[in-house]
């Protein structure tokens, strides 16, 4: 059989384009919201009473290290940070104990067995939401920092007339290394996503590092009931399914970020990857398809590019690929500077090739099974 490599060449410079033009799309439509979001001026000031809540397992290093940041936040309106301690085996009791003698505003709530039936972090979180006093609850993990003393402050401050749901970053620190920045970008394109998602009113995530929520939607939800049976799931499956257009805001003043220490090895980020892509497969149809076309195009854009130079006139296929990258410059530089990862931009280009082989990596995971492990 004779193969036509005009005709080949044809139909791949088309669905490159096609794919172009859909990576477009999803840059004009949902990415450019983030990139040149301006927050409303509020035309009034309200603090609410806020409940900090954190749930620790064997953390004692990290709370060490850490929680110190989230006892000397400056807010004058009252607030509490409950912890929950789940059956440590360290000496977590000890040192909150400790912490307790200097600031009154902790509440220690000691989990001794394990809930039967009910895996991952969502019983220890129901527990703290339980015992939490007020309305507005702000979640963050005992191995997160807040970016300044004003993250309570600035995250309630999101709240308005109607809103139940605020997202924010939670980002990884800089170190050097090549794993450092692979992570710090996909930590950013991951925020790219749901953070422009959200302000486009298709919020479909927010992530547990750093998010706040009405104490009142929870139950009105009956918490964790629907996706009990999920080990993970506790931050994105719950927004998922609570979210709706209109009750959900955006912070990311930078003041707002919560900052947490990345994985030293390529394995062990793997396997964390690995526990958040297996709950996608949970989400909403639409938003599976609306990630699923955009993970789809932005996996075949260099494939289809370099088969396409290699069978067409090249000057005309690189336009069409110039004309991608100029627009995905621009968002993501904007972007990058409203989340403070400016440092990652010049590398924008190899990390999109990286994207590519990141998905082949993660494949696996939309048919795996969720790991019953909330750590």
């Amino acid at each position: 059989m004779i193969i036509n490599l005009q005709l080949v060449g044809c139909v791949l410079f088309i669905l490159f384009c096609t794919i172009t033009l859909i990576q477009l799309f999803y840059y004009l439509f949902f990415f450019r919201r983030l990139a040149f979001y301006k927050p409303k001026a509020p035309t009034s000031s309200i603090d609410q009473p806020v409940s900090v809540i954190i749930c620790a397992r064997d953390e004692a290093d990290n709370l060490s290290k850490f929680f110190p940041g989230v006892l000397v936040q400056e807010y004058k309106t009252t607030h509490e940070i409950v912890v929950v301690n789940d059956n440590s085996q360290d000496d977590s009791k000890y040192l909150l104990e400790e912490f307790k003698k200097t600031f009154k505003s902790i509440r220690i709530v000691e989990l001794t067995q394990e809930a039967k039936l009910i895996s991952g972090k969502k019983y220890p979180l129901f527990t703290g939401i339980k015992a939490a006093k007020y309305e507005t609850l702000l979640l963050t993990d005992a191995d997160c920092v807040p970016a300044s003393e004003f993250w309570v402050n600035k995250m309630q401050s999101a709240y308005k007339e109607g809103v139940e749901i605020v997202l924010g970053y939670g980002a990884y620190r800089k170190h050097k290394g090549l794993l450092n920045k692979i992570i710090r970008f996909e930590t950013f394109h991951t925020a790219l996503q749901y953070l422009s998602y959200a302000l486009a009113g298709f919020t479909y995530m927010g992530v547990g590092r750093n998010l706040s929520y009405k104490r009142e939607l929870f139950f009105k939800n009956k918490g964790f009931s629907s996706i009990i049976q999920i080990p993970s799931g506790d931050d994105d499956l719950f927004i998922n399914q609570v979210a709706k257009k209109g009750n959900t805001a955006i912070m990311i003043d930078h003041e707002a970020h919560t900052i947490s220490e990345p994985k030293k090895s390529w394995n062990e980020w793997m396997r964390q990857k690995y526990r958040h892509y297996t709950t996608a497969k949970y989400y909403k149809q639409s938003h599976k398809l609306l990630l699923g076309l955009y993970s789809f195009s932005l996996f075949w854009i260099w494939p289809l590019f370099v088969a396409s130079i290699l069978l067409n006139t090249w000057w005309i296929v690189l336009s069409v690929m110039s004309a991608r990258i100029i627009l995905q410059g621009i968002i993501l530089y904007k972007t990058s500077v409203k989340l403070n990862e400016k440092d990652l931009w010049p590398y924008f280009i190899l990390f999109d090739i990286w994207m590519f082989f990141y998905f082949l990596f993660m494949l696996p995971a939309l048919w795996k099974k969720p790991t019953r492990n909330w750590h």
